[in-house]
Protein backbone atom coordinates (compact mmCIF):
# COMPACT_ATOMS: atom_id res chain seq x y z
CA UNK A 1 0.00 0.00 0.00
CA UNK A 2 1.20 3.59 -1.22
CA UNK A 3 1.03 6.71 1.59
CA UNK A 4 -1.02 9.30 1.20
CA UNK A 5 0.32 12.93 1.88
CA UNK A 6 -2.00 12.93 5.07
CA UNK A 7 0.24 9.50 6.43
CA UNK A 8 3.37 10.84 4.80
CA UNK A 9 2.59 13.91 7.35
CA UNK A 10 1.91 12.11 10.27
CA UNK A 11 5.12 9.81 10.14
CA UNK A 12 7.35 12.71 9.35
CA UNK A 13 5.55 14.64 12.70
CA UNK A 14 6.25 11.04 14.40
CA UNK A 15 10.01 11.01 13.18
CA UNK A 16 9.34 7.71 11.16
CA UNK A 17 10.15 9.42 7.74
CA UNK A 18 12.54 12.26 7.66
CA UNK A 19 13.08 14.77 4.95
CA UNK A 20 15.65 17.99 4.83
CA UNK A 21 15.05 20.07 4.12
CA UNK A 22 10.91 19.69 3.82
CA UNK A 23 8.25 22.14 2.24
CA UNK A 24 5.16 21.54 2.30
CA UNK A 25 4.18 22.64 -0.99
CA UNK A 26 6.46 19.79 -2.64
CA UNK A 27 3.81 17.40 -0.70
CA UNK A 28 1.73 15.56 -3.87
CA UNK A 29 -1.77 13.09 -2.88
CA UNK A 30 0.69 10.33 -2.76
CA UNK A 31 4.25 11.28 -2.63
CA UNK A 32 6.81 14.38 -2.04
CA UNK A 33 8.86 15.75 -4.63
CA UNK A 34 12.55 15.98 -4.40
CA UNK A 35 14.86 18.73 -6.21
CA UNK A 36 18.54 18.12 -8.32
CA UNK A 37 21.35 18.97 -5.64
CA UNK A 38 23.88 21.23 -7.13
CA UNK A 39 26.48 18.66 -7.89
CA UNK A 40 27.18 15.96 -10.91
CA UNK A 41 29.37 13.33 -11.34
CA UNK A 42 30.38 11.84 -14.81
CA UNK A 43 32.89 8.18 -14.63
CA UNK A 44 36.37 9.56 -15.80
CA UNK A 45 37.22 6.57 -17.89
CA UNK A 46 34.77 5.66 -20.70
CA UNK A 47 35.03 2.16 -20.44
CA UNK A 48 33.76 0.98 -16.99
CA UNK A 49 34.84 -2.39 -15.20
CA UNK A 50 32.21 -3.65 -12.76
CA UNK A 51 35.49 -5.46 -10.76
CA UNK A 52 36.93 -2.33 -10.26
CA UNK A 53 36.39 0.80 -8.28
CA UNK A 54 35.57 3.57 -11.14
CA UNK A 55 36.61 6.82 -9.75
CA UNK A 56 34.06 9.56 -11.07
CA UNK A 57 34.69 13.72 -11.45
CA UNK A 58 32.47 15.80 -9.68
CA UNK A 59 31.53 18.95 -10.30
CA UNK A 60 29.12 21.98 -9.29
CA UNK A 61 26.06 22.63 -12.02
CA UNK A 62 26.65 26.32 -12.86
CA UNK A 63 24.04 28.61 -12.59
CA UNK A 64 23.09 29.51 -15.50
CA UNK A 65 22.81 25.24 -15.77
CA UNK A 66 23.93 22.48 -17.87
CA UNK A 67 23.33 20.89 -21.28
CA UNK A 68 23.14 17.28 -20.60
CA UNK A 69 24.61 14.84 -23.73
CA UNK A 70 22.67 11.24 -24.90
CA UNK A 71 26.21 10.06 -25.25
CA UNK A 72 27.41 9.87 -21.23
CA UNK A 73 25.82 8.84 -17.76
CA UNK A 74 25.61 11.44 -15.05
CA UNK A 75 25.78 10.99 -11.69
CA UNK A 76 23.60 13.54 -10.08
CA UNK A 77 22.32 13.99 -6.27
CA UNK A 78 18.89 15.01 -4.54
CA UNK A 79 19.41 18.13 -2.16
CA UNK A 80 17.06 16.06 -0.10
CA UNK A 81 18.23 13.88 2.79
CA UNK A 82 16.18 11.06 3.79
CA UNK A 83 15.39 8.88 6.56
CA UNK A 84 12.62 5.82 6.42
CA UNK A 85 12.72 2.80 8.66
CA UNK A 86 8.94 1.41 8.12
CA UNK A 87 8.82 2.05 5.23
CA UNK A 88 10.38 1.41 1.76
CA UNK A 89 11.04 4.60 -0.38
CA UNK A 90 10.04 4.29 -4.22
CA UNK A 91 11.84 7.41 -6.07
CA UNK A 92 10.59 7.92 -9.50
CA UNK A 93 11.54 10.94 -12.35
CA UNK A 94 8.59 13.41 -12.73
CA UNK A 95 6.51 13.00 -15.29
CA UNK A 96 7.51 16.57 -16.53
CA UNK A 97 11.40 15.36 -16.53
CA UNK A 98 10.21 12.08 -18.43
CA UNK A 99 8.86 14.00 -20.87
CA UNK A 100 11.90 16.24 -21.76
CA UNK A 101 13.63 12.57 -22.16
CA UNK A 102 15.27 12.99 -18.90
CA UNK A 103 15.42 9.36 -16.63
CA UNK A 104 16.86 9.97 -13.32
CA UNK A 105 17.38 5.90 -12.62
CA UNK A 106 18.23 3.04 -14.69
CA UNK A 107 17.63 0.33 -11.81
CA UNK A 108 17.85 2.14 -8.38
CA UNK A 109 14.71 3.38 -7.37
CA UNK A 110 13.90 1.67 -4.54
CA UNK A 111 15.11 2.09 -1.52
CA UNK A 112 15.50 -0.20 1.67
CA UNK A 113 14.32 0.52 4.92
CA UNK A 114 17.00 2.25 6.65
CA UNK A 115 18.32 4.05 3.99
CA UNK A 116 19.48 7.31 5.54
CA UNK A 117 21.14 9.88 3.18
CA UNK A 118 20.84 11.73 -0.35
CA UNK A 119 19.44 9.76 -3.45
CA UNK A 120 22.25 9.15 -6.06
CA UNK A 121 20.73 9.77 -9.41
CA UNK A 122 21.51 7.65 -12.57
CA UNK A 123 21.04 9.79 -15.20
CA UNK A 124 20.91 9.58 -19.03
CA UNK A 125 18.82 11.87 -21.67
CA UNK A 126 17.15 10.65 -24.98
CA UNK A 127 18.68 14.47 -26.39
CA UNK A 128 20.56 17.25 -25.04
CA UNK A 129 18.84 18.97 -22.21
CA UNK A 130 19.47 22.07 -19.91
CA UNK A 131 19.25 21.45 -16.38
CA UNK A 132 19.61 23.56 -13.35
CA UNK A 133 20.42 22.78 -10.01
CA UNK A 134 17.15 23.43 -7.30
CA UNK A 135 14.64 21.61 -10.59
CA UNK A 136 12.14 19.22 -9.26
CA UNK A 137 13.52 16.16 -10.66
CA UNK A 138 11.75 13.19 -8.64
CA UNK A 139 8.97 11.96 -6.25
CA UNK A 140 9.38 9.25 -3.63
CA UNK A 141 6.85 7.32 -2.85
CA UNK A 142 6.32 5.56 0.08
CA UNK A 143 4.83 1.83 0.40
CA UNK A 144 4.23 -0.09 3.91
CA UNK A 145 6.29 -3.03 4.83
CA UNK A 146 4.65 -6.03 5.28
CA UNK A 147 6.61 -7.64 8.71
CA UNK A 148 9.16 -6.99 10.74
CA UNK A 149 12.61 -5.39 9.11
CA UNK A 150 15.64 -7.73 11.03
CA UNK A 151 18.42 -5.39 9.08
CA UNK A 152 17.58 -2.23 7.84
CA UNK A 153 20.12 -0.87 5.83
CA UNK A 154 22.02 1.45 7.63
CA UNK A 155 22.83 -1.59 10.00
CA UNK A 156 24.13 -4.52 7.54
CA UNK A 157 27.80 -5.04 7.19
CA UNK A 158 27.44 -5.22 3.57
CA UNK A 159 25.83 -1.98 3.02
CA UNK A 160 27.69 -0.07 0.61
CA UNK A 161 26.38 3.85 0.68
CA UNK A 162 25.94 4.46 4.25
CA UNK A 163 27.98 7.60 4.35
CA UNK A 164 25.91 10.77 4.62
CA UNK A 165 26.92 12.85 1.52
CA UNK A 166 25.88 15.73 -0.77
CA UNK A 167 27.47 14.19 -4.16
CA UNK A 168 26.68 11.72 -5.96
CA UNK A 169 28.08 8.29 -5.15
CA UNK A 170 29.83 5.99 -8.09
CA UNK A 171 29.11 2.54 -8.45
CA UNK A 172 30.59 0.44 -5.75
CA UNK A 173 29.63 -2.71 -7.63
CA UNK A 174 33.29 -4.02 -6.92
CA UNK A 175 32.63 -4.98 -3.33
CA UNK A 176 29.91 -7.52 -4.18
CA UNK A 177 33.03 -9.94 -5.71
CA UNK A 178 34.16 -9.91 -1.93
CA UNK A 179 30.67 -11.25 -0.62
Amino acid sequence: MILSDKKILEEIENGKIKIEPFSRKRLGSNSYDVSLGKWLGVYKNDILDAKAHNKIDIFEIPEDGYILLPSKLYLGVTEEYTETFDYVPFLEGKSSIGRLGIDIHSTAGKGDAGFCNTWTLEISVKQPVKIYAGMLIGQLIYFEIDGEVLNPYNRKTTAKYTKRTEFPVESMMFKNFNL
